[in-house]
């Protein structure tokens, strides 16, 4: 090659950012110099290839994982009672249609539209579907349609997610001795202005037979007469209601945000932070309504025997203290901050005197009991003669008649247990775990499961996806962790 010729070949291929190597280079020596010819592929949009569907699906991926350390089968016999045998056509296999919904939860999708168009293009969900590459798509219409009329007012959606959880056990993934319960807010699909005021009736707490006992008891045991059985007085309140989705609640909290949501309250084991229990409220039902039933449901359901639990503030109230210590389960709940009155003593600078049935004040005078109320509150006064010279009664009571009047109810026994063992040790350590487990679960469903917001409107239809989320996040952790052991 003349030097002409190699100045012409270097000038064209040194201002690419690429090396010489990069490229096939054919050169021809025709009369008009020297051309430069890349070898570029032909157009193979319309080539048929024989390809593994097998081979377009990474070996590490998530759904393989998934399919092949969870047993699906137990979804045809839960089925069974809702499909007919011998009218209509054959419908869509269930298996098919539950994994298009497990895929939806698992990567967010939030459309059903959308998640149909996933599958169409995404080679790993049509394997894990069992469809071929040429196999139409189930349109999206088939799990709306399903979910309005087959498996409407059914517990299904409760039952795959109890039997992920039974196998997470077989797999000796979950203790069932030391659980985390919380409960976080999802956003309804509704729009906060529009509602109507509307007046209910309050329910009566499921404990309210134990506590009257509890206090004609304790008048007895104090020389007083049996309070009078009181007609019942069913009690009301004001509350918004939601013309776009009636069964959500009006959340109105500090630092919480403002409007119509439901509540996830959870439950998650210790040992591998295993979703245990996942159950739907309206967003203004309190905390601590649902909590002893739910606890007592998955001891029923699982055969859990709980040593203890960990809970945040929202949960100190007497009745669930009394309800940990009937069932001898060591409570872990967070400090509750009360703000008295500015000026005045704190209520934990008087003492109380269990054996003597009394309080000390700080200048170490008594206050002897008086009576108890039908609210299970016992009521000790001081000697407002004593009291009137006490150094300290500008720090201790502003009644005209210089009394000093303390309420200690009949189960306070209970919750001061619970708060010596939120300052144990042990009780310090379990409640660090808290936020690494609980916490962490919530997270992960709101930022990767698109938990955020209710896809629908309803109860029914949150509980489905919130029930979905939770035994997908249960299958993810399954799959992972028994791949790991090979």
């Amino acid at each position: 090659m003349c030097s002409g010729c190699r100045e012409n070949l270097d000038s064209f291929i040194f201002p690419l950012n690429f090396p010489p190597s990069h490229f096939i280079i054919e050169k021809s020596i025709l009369k008009e110099g020297v051309f430069l010819m890349f070898h570029t592929r032909n157009s193979s949009q319309h080539e048929a290839e024989f390809v593994l569907l097998d081979q377009l699906v990474e070996e590490d991926h998530l759904l393989r994982k998934i399919d092949q350390y969870i047993d699906f089968s137990f979804i045809i016999d839960k089925v069974k009672p809702y499909y007919s045998e011998n009218k209509g056509r054959p419908s869509l296999d269930p298996l098919i249609l539950f994994k298009m919904m497990f895929i939806g939860y698992l990567y967010g999708i939030r459309s059903e539209r959308q998640l149909e168009k996933e599958i169409y293009y995404n080679m790993a969900y049509r394997w894990f579907l069992g469809l071929n590459i040429n196999d139409p798509v189930p349109h999206h219409s088939t799990i709306s349609w399903n979910r309005r009329t087959r498996f409407k007012d059914t517990t299904i959606f409760q039952d795959i997610f109890d039997e992920i959880v039974l196998q997470a056990i077989n797999h000796d993934m979950v203790g069932g001795r030391v659980l985390f319960t919380d409960s976080t807010h999802l956003k309804a699909n509704a729009n906060k202005h529009k509602y109507t005021r509307k007046t209910i009736e309050q329910d009566t707490q499921n404990y309210i037979n134990e506590l009257e006992e509890a206090i004609q008891e304790d008048r007895v045991a104090h020389g007083k007469k049996p309070l009078k059985v009181k007609e019942e007085v069913k009690t009301e309140k004001d509350i918004r209601q939601s013309t776009t989705d009636p069964e959500s609640g009006y959340l109105y909290r500090e630092n919480k945000p403002e409007g119509f949501f439901y509540l996830d309250h959870r439950t998650t084991d210790m040992k591998y932070n295993i979703i245990t229990d996942a159950h739907v409220t309206p967003g203004n039902v309190h905390d601590s309504v649902p909590y002893l039933e739910r606890l007592d449901h998955q001891i029923a359901r699982f055969g859990f025997q709980v040593d203890a639990v960990a809970l945040d503030s929202g949960y100190l109230t007497t009745p669930i203290c009394k309800g940990l210590s009937d069932r001898h389960i060591f409570g872990v709940i967070a400090h509750r901050r009360f703000h008295p009155t500015r000026g005045l003593f704190e209520k934990w600078k008087f003492q109380y005197d269990s054996e003597h049935d009394q309080y000390i004040c700080p200048n170490g005078e008594k206050l002897l009991y008086t009576t108890t109320d039908r609210k299970g509150y016992r009521f000790y006064k001081s000697d407002p003669k004593k009291c009137t010279s006490c150094p300290f009664l500008e720090n201790c009571t502003r009644s005209k008649n210089h009394q000093k009047v303390i309420s200690r109810h009949v189960w306070e026994e209970h919750k001061e247990k619970i708060r010596q063992n939120r300052l144990s040790a042990a009780g310090k350590e379990l409640y660090k775990k808290r936020k690494e487990k609980i916490e962490r679960s919530f997270a992960d469903s709101k930022q990767l499961h698109g938990l955020r917001y209710c896809r629908l409107r309803g109860k029914q239809n949150v509980s489905e996806q919130v029930l979905l989320t939770a035994a997908c996040q249960n299958m993810k952790k399954i799959a992972t962790h028994l791949a790991k052991l090979g």
